[in-house]
């Protein structure tokens, strides 16, 4: 099934995950110290739920809507929104990351810097040269030269792109504004000074980390000092010896000597009030926080809003995407999903399910008896009630504003609502259905296909002859041939409606990009790739799901994949 995201792009729904291991989001504004880029992953659901990733990371750092990590052999991975390309790192191993809003940068073994994503204002176009540490902020980015001097690029507005003459130990870019550790201790700061935020107080210093508009630092005796917008408290640190400080949008998290946390400031989501248990490193985001435990897996809470959640760790026999979430089946039959859970769409009741299938604001299923199971906007406010009709069902589909479902007799059933007629399931008997944004599209016990519901783009006039599995996105439609080959009919403003030469195992249709599997098992897609949800990662794939703006693959050990806009990190 497809929805429509942001900007009418329609997503898959792959769900895993329905206790809140998120992913985190960081502000612009948040800048990263050295150390604010080694925590970071998984954050916990608005509601301030909280999770853990069972992956092992040596650093990680929390972008806007994105988060990467360091792994132990220095590759680099990301997950969440991908629509610059922040998520999608190049090849290569690094010593250092920093994820700012829209871009992301690295230092790779040699020094040097690499950056990727947003690049309107040279934010991601580094100097030549070797540096030993780098900090993105919101739209600039700055690094240690190897001599200690200090090189920015990027946004200029507030004057953050020239810092001081002299040298510096390290370097921490905020939102409009940077601060740097000169040899000696002493703070300098530059650019936006609105709440004095590029004020620092006397004395010497051994960290400093930029938030919003805020700066704190760590004293030598381990006592917290800092400057700049107190609105949320967040520049009111409690007392005691702390060995590490992050600053966040409009909060403040540090490691005690125990290596527990302690927060003060902003906590609307939950990011102040920390998890028990002792951390290496921490770091804050815009509305969340993450922790690198002992063990190398990362602790977060605070807000999930970015909905690109974490899944557990485990296996799955079964995925599909929806538009801000995923949900999965385990090889024990429950089901687990995670990302956007405004409506209740990414929380499972208990219980086994036989097949799962994601949608816009609700995620329906299919129990061990045929009967259908939906959760999330069964009330209808947003686009349609999951509540579904009584009955046995082989197969089940949901989309944006509908669901449908083959009956154990082969007849179609839809719910939901019904502009244009995508509802109104014709009479006959189906093997196969599909429901897209606007329409829905079913094979009839011969092969050919049928479609009702919108027809702007001929996205409900399908093409002659006969196919083995169809798949309906936003306003276009796809079917394999018995050859194996794809042909595709509707709307082609990305090319989505015009496939690759080759033979296909299974196709699915997202907004406006199609994803398939090869024969050996590799993904191949076309259409739209503003946010990566067409440049699938190398290996071979069981089983394949596209929905908005990112696609979801299952490997043969049951593992997940994810790219795009919604993309998660291999469990």
């Amino acid at each position: 099934m497809r929805l429509r995201g942001p900007g009418g792009v329609s997503s898959s729904a792959v769900r895993l995950n329905g206790t809140a291991i998120l992913a985190l989001l960081a502000t612009s504004g948040c800048g990263r110290s050295p150390l604010d880029s080694l925590a970071g992953a998984g954050a916990t659901a608005d509601g301030g739920s909280k999770g853990t990733v069972t992956r092992a990371f040596t650093k990680i750092s929390a972008g806007w809507w994105h988060t990467c990590g360091l792994r132990v052999d220095g590759t680099v991975s990301c997950w969440g929104d991908n629509y610059y390309g922040q998520s999608t790192p190049p090849a290569g191993t690094f010593t250092q990351i920093s994820a700012g809003s829209g871009h992301t940068c690295g230092l790779l073994t040699d020094g040097t810097v690499s950056c990727w994503g947003e690049n309107y204002i040279g934010q991601s176009t580094p100097p030549t040269g070797t540096f030993t540490q780098i900090s993105a902020g919101s739209a600039q980015t700055c690094g240690l030269r190897s001599d200690g001097t200090a090189s920015c690029w990027g946004d200029n507005w507030y004057g953050t792109f020239v810092p001081p003459a002299g040298t510096f130990s390290q370097i921490s870019v905020g939102e409009r504004h940077t601060c740097g550790l000169r040899p000696d201790g002493s703070v300098a700061c530059w650019g936006d000074s609105f709440d004095g935020e590029t004020t620092p107080p006397a004395g010497t210093f051994t960290q400093i980390s930029t938030g919003s508009r805020h700066t704190c630092g760590l004293r030598p005796d381990g006592i917290v000092a800092c400057w700049g917008d107190d609105t949320e408290g967040q520049s009111t640190p409690p007392a005691g010896a702390f060995s590490q400080i992050t600053a966040g949008q409009q909060h403040t998290c540090g490691l005690q000597a125990g290596g527990t946390a302690t927060c003060w400031g902003h906590n609307d989501r939950g990011q102040s009030t920390a998890l028990a248990g002792t951390f290496d490193q921490i770091s804050a985001g815009a509305e969340h926080t993450c922790g690198l435990r002992p063990d190398g897996t990362v602790a977060c809470w605070g807000s999930n809003s970015s909905w690109q959640g974490t899944p557990r760790a485990g296996t799955y026999t079964q995925t599909s995407t929806g538009w801000q979430h995923t949900c999965g089946l385990r090889v024990d039959g429950t089901a687990a999903c995670w990302g956007d859970d405004s409506y209740g769409q990414a929380t499972p009741p208990p219980g086994t399910f036989t097949e799962i299938s994601a949608g816009t604001f609700h995620t329906c299923g299919l129990r061990p008896d045929g009967t259908a199971a939906c959760w999330g906007d069964s009330a209808g406010t947003a686009y349609g009630p999951a509540l579904p009709v009584a009955g046995a069902f082989t197969q089940i589909s949901a989309a944006e504003q509908q669901t449908c479902a083959l009956r154990t007799d082969g007849r179609a059933a839809c719910w939901g609502h019904n502009w244009g007629g995508m509802a109104d399931a014709p009479a006959g008997i189906f093997t196969w259905i599909s429901a897209g944004n606007d329409h829905t599209c079913g094979l009839r016990a011969d092969g050919t296909a049928a479609c009702w519901g919108y027809n702007y783009f001929g996205e409900s006039t399908p093409l002659a002859g006969t196919f083995t599995r169809i798949s309906a996105g936003d306003r276009h439609t796809c079917g394999l041939r018995a050859d194996g080959t794809a042909a595709c009919w509707g709307d082609d403003s990305y090319g989505q409606a015009t496939p690759p030469p080759g033979t296909f195992t299974q196709i699915s249709a997202g907004s406006y990009h199609i994803c398939g599997l090869r024969a050996d098992g590799t993904a191949a897609c076309w259409g739209d790739d503003e946010h990566g949800q067409a440049t699938p990662p190398p290996g071979a794939f069981t089983q394949i799901s596209a929905y908005s703006s990112h696609t979801c693959g299952l490997r043969a050990d049951g593992t997940t994949a994810c790219w795009g806009a919604l993309v998660t990190p291999d469990p």
